[in-house]
């Protein structure tokens, strides 16, 4: 197969990717992908159709919130990527969002990892920066800055849902044992939710312990009495000398 079947098929794919068809952009990066065997080595005009056709993948994936996917996609990317002769535009873009994907799965020595690849340029990158800024958000708890950030591209939308979503676990887990109840309007305000509707799905869906009388929150207590033992100290140390760990080896 030639790189002349190739480039329609690019062309298709790269279509379906911006008219938002998911099922379609799957089925011409299936062709594509198929045709990427037959590919020789050492030729530009081949490293930029494969390089562009497996970028294409991984945004699909990351849209359609397909993780296994858009991981597939990345681990093909990386050895066209670490070509230093040949460089994609795109290649800011992706990084980012693999940065993101490793960080919403608290996967921090990966991210830590990928980090000392970058260059310099990469690293100052609008797309690869915002989830260094939002790692070191999370680091020391600015759990506010995160909730109110906005994404570079909407690709990063459904890694930034996955991590607005831990951030508010963690807030209404520190609510829960601070305070035994709240007013709705300030319990939006902390969770930085716009509308009370918001909260009310966050409450059906997560926390269905949680009592409203009116425009109160009323917190259930813990069900066991408030124990030394039963603050988790093995797993908070564990988490700091992870982090520690990590501090150290960067610097």
């Amino acid at each position: 197969m030639s790189i002349d079947t190739a480039k329609p098929l690019l062309a298709q794919l790269k279509a379906k990717f911006e008219a938002g068809d998911a099922a379609g952009g799957q089925d011409a990066l299936s062709e594509l992908k198929f045709l990427l065997l037959d590919f020789p080595p050492n030729s530009t005009e081949h490293w930029a159709v494969a390089t562009q056709t497996l970028e294409y993948g991984a945004l699909l994936a990351a849209g359609d919130g397909d993780v296994d996917g858009f991981s597939r996609n990345i681990a093909q990317l990386k050895p066209f990527y670490s070509n230093p002769e040949q460089t994609s535009p795109r290649k800011c873009h992706i990084l980012g969002l693999n940065l993101m994907s490793l960080l919403v799965e608290n996967r921090l020595s990966e991210f830590h990892a990928e980090l000392e690849l970058l260059s310099e340029t990469e690293a100052s990158d609008k797309f690869v920066s915002f989830p260094i800024q939002l790692e070191r958000q999370l680091m020391v708890g600015i759990y506010d800055e995160v909730l109110s950030v906005s994404v570079p591209d909407a690709s990063y939308q459904f890694f930034v849902d996955n991590l607005l979503q831990t951030v508010r676990d963690s807030i209404a887990d520190c609510m829960e044992v601070s305070y035994k109840e709240m007013k709705i309007v300030n319990a939006m305000t902390m969770m930085k939710f716009d509308k009370q509707e918001e909260l009310m799905t966050y409450i059906q869906e997560c926390r269905d312990d949680w009592i409203i009388k009116g425009d109160t929150l009323c917190f259930q207590p813990p069900p066991s009495g408030h124990k030394a033992s039963d603050v988790p100290s093995m797993d908070l140390i564990s988490q700091s000398l992870a982090y520690a760990t990590e501090m150290e080896r960067i610097v």
